[in-house]
């Protein structure tokens, strides 16, 4: 997964296209990366699956 993927993929979560999203555990350090830069980082809850990967969803009121 590259940046411009992640940032995609996240948008989609926002904009409630996706309801979730499971990153793998390779690509994990990019989604990341990129996710941590945005305006609305609390909005995003990661739960850490079994195997290393990491479902995420947008929630509608930050966490704190």
């Amino acid at each position: 997964m590259d940046e411009q993927k992640a940032q995609e993929i996240l948008d989609q979560l926002a904009a409630k296209q996706l309801p979730e999203y499971t990153v793998a555990k390779e690509d994990f350090e990019v989604f990341r990366n990129v996710l941590v830069r945005r305006p609305d980082f609390k909005h995003f809850r990661g739960v850490a699956k079994r195997g290393g990967n990491v479902l995420y969803r947008y929630l509608d009121e930050p966490r704190s």
